[in-house]
Formats: C-alpha cells, structure tokens, sequence
C-alpha cells in the first residue's frame, strides 16, 4: 500500500510464533493511557464471530493499560502489539499498524469502543455484498443508551458549518441550504443507507478500497482524519454506509480527559486543515476567513472553559485539604 510509514516500532508477538488461523478483518486499535477500557475493548474484539487479528498501536501509554493487556490477554495468538514509544498521532499510528494487518478487511476500533460478538460479522456482510462500498460504520451509543454524535453526517463543508454555529436551520428549517451536517436526531433508518461521512470510533474499510484511495492523512494529529477519508473515499467513487443495526457503545474520551486543552486544540486544528485542503478553491476567501476565524474563537472560549474549571477544582482541593 502506497503512503505506509516506515518507522521503526516494536512489536510484540505472543509466544507461539505465527497466528494459527488465517483473519477475515484485521482489527487496530490505537491506544493512548486506554486505562482497563483497552483490555475490554480488545476482548469484545478477540470475542467476535469472525476470524480476526488484533493489532494495538500503542503510543507512549504511561497509565498500565499495555501491561494490563499483556496480563490478560497477551497469551493470545491473534494480538500483536505495537510499542511506539511516543505519542505518534491518531493517523500516524493507524498507518504504523497496517503494516502489519495481513486481512481483506480492517475495522479502525477506538480503544474505549466495546462491541457485541456478532456486530462485525453483521457490517462485514453488508459491505461484502455490495462491491462499491469502501467503508462502513455503525450505530455508536453513549453509555447512557443515546446515539453518539458523529456515527452518521454529512460533510461539514464551510456552509453547513455556519448554518450549525448560527442556528441557521432552527430560524428557517432543516431542508434546502439551511441543512445541518449533524444527523444525531433524525429518525434511524430501517436498514443500511448510504451517508457522506461515518465515526473514526468503528469503521470497517475494504482493503482495495483503501489501496486506491490511500491511508490516513498524518498532517491530522487527532480528530477530524476520519472526516478526512471519508472526503476521499468519495472521491475515489466508493460509497460508505451506515448500518444502523449493529450498535456498540463508546466511552467518548475516555483516553483524552486528563489533557482537554490539548485535546481540543488538536481538534480545532484539524477542522482548519480540513477545511483549507478541501474548500479554499471553492468558497470565497472572505468565508474561509470568517469560518477560520469562528474556529479559533470556539478553541479559545472552550480552552477557557477548561481552564476555569481546573482553577476551581484545585481550589476546592485545596480548601478540602485545608480543612483536614
């Protein structure tokens, strides 16, 4: 595959040499401080009812999730593990781990994404019998049984995204122009329906679908690469799905908590390179002007919001601890 990064990486394998049985979906699985969600997420993965490969991509943990891991399921001949030593970045790592995926197929799996046993068998059946499809995602749950935002959308182009800032279509409706990209609310459809874009959390990818579009875009170093992608697969003419019968559930941010500031401005980030390498030619200067800017505001009065409450929470720590 073309675009494949070619840095060194340790990898381990269990004792016991090659897998014994040959993988449909090769599973990766980029992980960073996952905590005890990495085992159990490797573990609904390993529990599936196809043959699988499980390869984590780690990238610098310092919490024990990696050592977890290797104590519970480190025995088994499907796992590899990937120890990069660093924080490499979302799409860097993925890259990194399809080196070694040896499938037709791969499910890009977050590290706090839990899925029932026949939830991939069920997506790899409706992408197999449609040969121009190229991804596939599903119906992504919060822990409190709520549709994750992000599973289905349209692409965030420059104008849907100020309909959604401003509220655009709540004034003048939801049809036409005044359209939002976010599909969280609708009613879900009955069966399997083409969408523009899916969730980065589960996606299951063709591998010749991949091989003519290429791998993830490492100028992303976290967020807004799976939008990215789906961008292109389209181009290249391959159709995603959304199938809105299988369900997992998500534990969103699970691996990204203890730094938000950091977070979000890799988030903001992302969604101006997004929006430059796809829109610049298409949109008036003046527009892209005016959305960058709205980026940078939101990442400014969020990164506040943060901060705030970091200030207050030490400082009730501290009062808490004064009156000890």
């Amino acid at each position: 595959m073309n675009g494949l990064a070619q840095d060194d990486a340790a990898l381990t394998r269990p004792a016991g040499g090659d897998r014994a049985v040959a993988a449909l979906v090769s599973v990766i699985v980029v992980n960073f401080n996952g905590g005890r969600l990495l085992a159990e997420a490797v573990r609904s993965a390993l529990a599936s009812t196809v043959p699988v490969e499980v390869i984590v991509a780690d990238n610098g943990s310092t919490d024990g999730s990696m050592d977890l891991l290797r104590e519970l399921l480190g025995g088994d001949a499907r796992l590899q593990m990937i120890e990069n030593g660093a924080n490499l970045g979302f799409s860097r790592a993925n890259n990194l781990a399809l080196r070694y995926a040896r499938s037709d197929y791969f499910l890009f799996l977050n590290p706090d994404c839990l899925m029932g046993p026949d939830a991939l068998e069920e997506v790899l059946n409706v992408i197999g019998a449609r040969s121009d499809v190229g991804m596939a995602g599903c119906l992504i749950r919060n822990p409190d049984g709520t549709e994750q935002a992000g599973c289905r959308r349209s692409i965030p182009t420059p104008w849907r995204s100020l309909v959604r800032v401003l509220h655009l279509d709540r004034l003048f409706g939801t049809g036409g122009h005044f359209r939002s990209f976010a599909l969280t609310g609708e009613p879900l459809p009955s069966g399997p329906v083409e969408v523009e874009a899916t969730s980065g959390a589960f996606m299951l990818v063709r591998r010749s679908a991949l091989e003519t579009v290429g791998v993830l875009d490492e100028g992303y170093f976290l967020h807004c690469e799976d939008l990215d992608w789906c961008l292109r697969f389209r181009q290249k003419g391959w159709k995603i799905l959304f199938v809105p019968d299988v369900r997992v559930v998500h534990e969103r941010g699970a691996c990204s908590r203890s730094h938000p500031i950091f977070v979000e401005w890799h988030k903001h980030r992302g969604m101006v390179r997004f929006y430059r390498k796809f829109f610049q030619r298409r949109y008036p200067a003046v527009l892209m002007w005016v959305v960058v800017f709205g980026v940078w505001l939101r990442f400014g009065a969020v990164a506040g919001y943060y901060g705030l409450r970091a200030l207050v929470g030490k400082g009730r720590a501290e009062r808490g601890g004064g009156g000890g």
